[in-house]
């Protein structure tokens, strides 16, 4: 049988693509190419994040309050290299920055509502601990 091995992208609607490109690009980084949207190489982000780094593909259940207050129908979740910095290029930009930051074992979590209303969730990873 035929397998998924990963997450090959994220694809979304919005009223205006270079707009909410340029936000994403002048706001977090998000190197945009030619197309539009953005690649991130496999080989080049395994370089940078830790061993404990890892993608999620998670259905959620329709009545779920996790993507609140956005009512998009998803939500994306991006690696950051610094949470609290992107953080607060987020809210500088003008996007609504939601909840309170989040410590996990595995890494720490903040929310922000993106100009199209899109909630996004940033991750910062730490490394695996040692066995």
């Amino acid at each position: 049988m035929a397998k998924v091995v990963g997450l090959g992208g994220v694809f979304f609607r919005c009223d205006d693509n270079d707009k909410t490109g340029a936000w994403y690009r002048d706001t977090l980084g998000i190197a945009l190419q030619e197309y539009g949207g953005a690649s991130f190489k496999h080989a080049d982000v395994a370089k940078r994040w830790p061993a404990g780094a890892y993608t999620v593909w998670g259905p959620f259940a329709r009545d779920t309050t996790y993507f609140d207050p956005s009512t998009s129908e998803f939500m994306i979740n991006l690696m950051v290299d610094d949470l609290d910095g992107a953080l607060s290029q987020v809210a500088a930009a003008g996007g609504q920055v939601v909840g309170d930051v989040e410590s996990h074992d595995f890494g720490r979590f903040g929310w922000f509502v993106d100009p199209d209303g899109r909630k996004v969730e940033l991750w910062e990873p730490v490394a695996e601990p040692s066995s």
